[in-house]
């Protein structure tokens, strides 16, 4: 149990409109006179969620942002055997931002879905292997 009283419907109000005008939990709370969390009660009464959500942008500003992605990922396509290493460089040539260096390349290609892969080994054939391949598959029709 609270030791004040319950907030008047106009205090209520006031919370409201003040949080409307984006004023913070605690100068709204020094407006009205009442603590922290009866602005934050009053907001989950009404909202539903005390949750503060800031839209988009959280943590360091990325390097390669959509546009040197798609870059990115036209060097690619134009050079597919490049290594990580060379399509660093071309990226940095053709932007004006700072790339330090392949493992920004290399983790932007990996959230692309683009990885390198290591072909198969398999034995080279012969004109021997073909001859014989075409007689059984001549054999068995």
């Amino acid at each position: 149990m609270g030791k004040r009283k319950d907030l008047s419907e106009f205090d209520k109000g006031q919370i409201v409109m003040a949080r409307r005008l984006g004023q913070s939990i605690s100068k709204t709370a020094a407006l009205v006179g009442c603590s922290r969390s009866a602005v934050v009660h009053q907001k989950w009464s009404k909202e539903g969620t005390v949750v503060n959500r800031r839209q988009g942008h959280h943590g360091r500003p990325r390097l390669i942002d959509a546009r040197g992605e798609r870059r990115l990922a036209s060097v690619v396509r134009s050079n597919r055997r490049a290594a990580v290493a060379q399509i660093a460089q071309e990226v940095k040539a053709g932007s004006d931002r700072k790339v330090s260096g392949k493992y920004t390349v290399h983790h932007s290609l990996l959230c692309m879905g683009l990885h390198s892969h290591r072909p198969v080994r398999v034995p080279m054939l012969t004109p021997v292997h073909r001859r014989k391949c075409q007689q059984w598959v001549g054999l068995s029709q």
